[in-house]
């Protein structure tokens, strides 16, 4: 069976860097390109991150396109001081890495994922880590291709669980509710993979190795995970993702988000995007609220026996974080 066709919509922060990494090593998908949004950092720095990340892993075949630069109902668009204490001013961790040798491409994101939708039909699956501008935006460009893209799978979102901006919303879904509101309900087949199920997938401070807190989180009831992210692989990639993910950890223990460790909210839906089995899904039409960017059932399609959006409420977190 071919592979299933990727295309990334990142806002290249420090889990959005995770789930590159993530799925250009799954065997699972072939990643045809990543588009940049606005959201953790500004656009054009979320696409240089993209390249400069592409060249640690040595992809730099994989083209990447610039998107939305701010939310569809509004005009610009500025970095949220949280969102900078999380990701730091860089959006990845402040590590510096060389300038790219590679340039972003002239095409437009939005045309890029037409163009694809097109291309690859049922056998192409967008995972969006940030708003849904980008993808919105194609849909209304060319409303053809809600009928082509097979699969969107999207970090985004909180059904049982509060939201992480309010008490309903999820950061991503609220940096455009618009947008996100006409995705779910004009996708062929979402999936939802929300603060319900990232949650409770992190990477344990000990999980990157000689870490600043030796030990803690190392283990969550009986399974003992094994390390994520070593420095002592000796490479250059390992050294490079284990100083990002440290910035990361620290945010999140300084902010008392969890002390334990990070969450690992993008790769978690590059893997659910490959492998749904890792999570339980809810069948759901859902919409997004657009005053609070509230994610919950559409009360006009709740009786529709056709499903176009399934919520992950469930993970296989062991299984998940041996990958």
């Amino acid at each position: 069976m071919a592979k299933k066709k990727m295309i990334l919509d990142l806002d290249t922060g420090v889990d959005d860097a995770l789930a590159l990494a993530y799925a250009l090593a799954t065997p699972d998908s072939d990643l045809i390109g990543v588009v940049s949004s606005f959201g953790n950092t500004q656009v054009t720095t979320a696409g240089e991150n993209t390249l400069k990340l592409l060249e640690l892993l040595g992809r730099t075949d994989v083209p990447v396109f610039i998107g939305a630069a701010h939310s569809s109902t509004t005009d610009s668009f500025e970095t949220m001081q949280v969102s900078m204490d999380i990701h730091g001013k860089n959006g990845i961790g402040d590590v510096a890495l060389p300038a790219p040798t590679t340039a972003l491409s002239s095409q437009t994101a939005v045309d890029f994922i037409i163009e694809s939708a097109h291309k690859y039909a049922d056998d192409l699956v967008i995972v969006p880590t940030g708003p849904l501008t980008n993808l919105a935006e194609a849909y209304q460009k060319d409303p053809e291709i809600e009928n082509l893209i097979g699969n969107v799978t999207l970090m985004g979102g909180a059904l049982v669980v509060p939201g992480n901006v309010t008490p309903y919303t999820e950061a991503n879904i609220n940096q455009d509710p618009e947008a996100a509101d006409y995705v779910f309900k004009h996708a062929k087949h979402l999936v939802m993979v929300g603060l319900d199920v990232t949650l409770q997938t992190l990477l344990k401070i000990a999980c990157i190795g000689n870490s600043i807190t030796e030990g803690v989180g190392a283990s969550s009831g009986s399974a003992t995970y094994p390390s994520v992210l070593q420095r002592d692989l000796g490479t250059e990639k390992g050294r490079v993702f284990a100083d990002i993910f440290d910035y990361y950890i620290d945010a999140y223990y300084d902010l008392d988000i969890n002390k334990a460790g990070a969450a690992l909210h993008d790769p978690l839906a590059v893997g659910v995007a490959v492998d749904p089995n890792l999570v339980t899904l809810l069948p759901l039409n859902m919409m997004v609220t657009h005053e609070d960017g509230r994610t919950i059932g559409d009360p006009t399609r709740l009786r529709d026996p056709h499903k176009n959006n399934f919520a992950a409420v469930a993970v296989d977190e062991p299984f998940y974080l041996e990958r």
